[in-house]
């Protein structure tokens, strides 16, 4: 997996990215994700969990 960013935009000299993490066909396959469904995301300690909505 690849977390990855981009500036969107600049605001009063700081800046605003948006983030993405790439996630391999077979782990998305094996979870019966499909593209456009909304996910959560939950901190819990240092690890960050991601469900269906």
């Amino acid at each position: 997996m690849r977390l990855l960013s981009q500036t969107s935009r600049e605001y009063k000299g700081k800046e605003y990215k948006k983030f993405w993490i790439i996630i391999p066909n077979k782990l998305i396959e094996k979870l019966g994700w499909k593209t456009s469904e909304n996910l959560e995301g939950e901190v819990k300690g240092d690890k960050l969990i991601i469900e269906k909505d």
